[in-house]
């Protein structure tokens, strides 16, 4: 009977999986050979810092898992030592482990999926170089305070041409 036990723990590992797959926003599937424990605590303390869950799973579990879910086209990914990244940013996981595999040569994105649809490394990486949402919002903001500033420096300057008192001065 322990087998059928086993059997059973697997299946719920791969229902669970599967579930985590279809409500994530997007995934990243990473060959995680040859990288240290040191920098693997690393990498994991900076997923769980962005919220993404980071997985080391058999391959054909995650082949299961994906199929449940209604994901394909990143099968041919699944070849040796395989971990998958989830989470409800579309950004987050693409960013982080690109990040690490630019600085850790042995590490290699795979594939990944975005909102129900397989992508390919090329993708991953536009993914990984689009600013985050703060970046994106400081952006907006500096192209909204850029005009004003012009404005007011114009108007400085033609007070100082004029001999007028500085803006200052004039504000006591």
């Amino acid at each position: 009977m322990p087998s059928a036990k086993i059997l059973e723990q697997k299946q719920q590992l791969v229902a669970e999986l599967a579930e985590s797959m279809k409500n994530a926003q997007s995934g990243v599937l990473v060959n995680y050979c040859g990288i240290t424990v040191e920098k693997d605590t690393a990498l994991r303390a900076e997923l769980r810092k962005n919220n993404v869950t980071y997985k080391v799973i058999k391959n054909t579990y995650i082949r299961k898992a994906a199929e449940i879910a209604g994901l394909s086209g990143f099968e041919a990914a699944l070849e040796g030592m395989t971990a998958i990244a989830v989470s409800d940013d579309p950004i987050a996981p693409a960013k982080v482990l690109s990040k690490f595999a630019d600085d850790n040569e042995s590490f290699e994105v795979k594939a990944g999926f975005i909102d129900g649809r397989a992508i390919d490394v090329n993708e991953i990486n536009a993914l990984a170089a689009i600013p985050s949402r703060e970046g994106l919002i400081a952006k907006f903001l500096g192209s909204i305070q850029s005009p004003l500033y012009n404005f007011a420096y114009a108007i400085q300057a033609i007070v100082d041409k004029e001999g007028g008192a500085p803006a200052e001065a004039a504000a006591e």
